[in-house]
């Protein structure tokens, strides 16, 4: 049986991203994402919802996107889903649906600096896979240099 899992979603960051990174050095970004949907009613009555996405971004890709996005910064991004399971201190079975980002682009036009330029795609190797242990494989951690910033 075909497999495929691609999502792409463009909206505003609802916080800024918060860079950790693993005991392996391997960087790991967080953030959320605030997507509205507009429609009208049969009553003709103008209607909008938000959904509000968890999404991690693993790498250079979560260097970068720590280093220029910040809250409320529109963002489309490309990723796959991932479920999160463990168990809550009483026992229970958690889930968390999330998207790891693979690659995004500013759509705003505010570059990196905040003073202007033209919009951008991040294009990073492809995410780390996980390991059994819920962290990507071991590798160094790299340093992001000038040149590698596409605007």
């Amino acid at each position: 049986m075909p497999n495929y899992n691609k999502v792409l979603l463009m909206g505003n960051l609802t916080r800024d991203p918060e860079l950790r990174f693993t005991a392996n050095n391997q960087a790991v970004a967080n953030l959320g994402l605030a997507v509205n949907r507009r429609w009208r009613s049969n009553e003709g009555e103008q209607r909008e919802e938000t959904t509000f996405v968890d999404c991690e971004a693993w790498g250079r890709t979560a260097e970068v996107m720590n280093q220029y996005l910040k809250k409320g910064r529109p963002v489309f991004v490309e990723g796959r889903l991932k479920l999160d399971q463990w168990q809550d201190k009483e026992g229970n079975n958690r889930s968390k649906m999330k998207v790891v980002i693979d690659s995004f682009q500013f759509i705003d036009g505010q570059g990196g600096d905040d003073n202007g330029g033209s919009p951008g795609t991040v294009r990073t190797p492809q995410a780390a896979p996980v390991q059994a242990g819920g962290s990507p494989p071991d590798g160094p951690h790299e340093a992001i240099e000038s040149d590698d910033i596409p605007f």
